[in-house]
């Protein structure tokens, strides 16, 4: 079994969200999870510090962690707006640039789900600010319609992880479907809206997922962790990514991006 890494990137800026809501959900989530002492008064401190600073993207450090872990992981970034995701197209070139420098793979995180004229649109509108030819997609907040997978492979994309399921990776049209596996929200909130897990608590389940995979064949297990997290005020969700990377190598689990996983699969079915 091979790990496939993933970062969402939802936000880049806090005043990017001055037309939507937010930033009054977030504020009101820090103080709801600190009086339920979900987070810690470091950890509430942490946040409202990396809001003045106007800072709500992790990118350069968790892109440091993952290059020093030989993790070659992939970034979903969006080039349209949408249910929260907020920042201009020319943020999400800048740091599409910055990524692909780095070394890393970048596919789009995608708003449009059900209409092929938008699917489209989003796919030549990365295109046109990436430079690249072939590149998959992750839908915002998981959203999909009957009709998404068969309008991805009509736009011309390589592979799509959208679909929450325990599955192996499967084919439709020309497009390859990775179910995502483990995401980092799922672990910390159960049955809430707010965070009410603990470390070790995601900690038993991500091993207890992981065990699952193996004993059902999944050949390629996906994990999503969103930059955001990557810092000191979700002291929890990014000791749980430092760990989790850690296990998976301690126990001889080697790491692949969706691109490579793809030429393989190819391979495969070719013989």
């Amino acid at each position: 079994m091979k790990i496939i890494i993933s970062h969402d990137v939802d936000h880049i800026t806090v005043w990017e969200h001055k037309y939507d809501l937010i930033v009054p959900k977030f504020i009101c989530r820090s103080f709801i999870e600190a009086a339920l002492r979900s987070i810690s008064i470091s950890e509430i401190g942490n946040r409202f510090n990396d809001f003045l600073k106007n800072k709500w993207q992790n990118l350069e450090e968790i892109a440091r962690f993952d290059k020093e872990n030989d993790v070659p992981s992939t970034f979903f970034i969006g080039v349209n707006n949408g249910v929260g995701l907020s920042y201009p197209p020319r943020s999400a070139e800048y740091w599409i640039k910055i990524i692909l420098n780095k070394g890393f793979d970048v596919g789009v995180h995608g708003i449009s789900f059900a209409d092929y004229d938008d699917i489209r649109s989003e796919y030549e509108a990365f295109k046109s600010l990436s430079g690249l030819q072939k590149f998959g997609i992750r839908m915002h907040y998981l959203r999909n319609a009957a009709n998404t997978v068969a309008a991805l492979s009509q736009a011309g994309y390589m592979f799509d992880s959208t679909l929450y399921k325990f599955e192996n990776p499967f084919k439709t049209g020309n497009v390859w479907e990775f179910p995502l596996h483990i995401m980092d929200g799922h672990l910390f909130y159960k049955n809430s809206r707010w965070q009410n897990r603990t470390l070790e608590q995601a900690k038993d389940q991500t091993r207890q997922t992981v065990e699952k995979a193996e004993k059902g064949n999944i050949n390629y297990l996906t994990i999503l962790f969103h930059d955001r997290y990557f810092c000191k005020g979700f002291e929890t969700w990014k000791q749980w990514y430092i760990w989790v990377i850690g296990y998976l190598r301690d126990n001889g689990f080697k790491f692949i991006n969706y691109k490579n996983a793809v030429l393989e699969l190819d391979k495969q079915t070719e013989v």
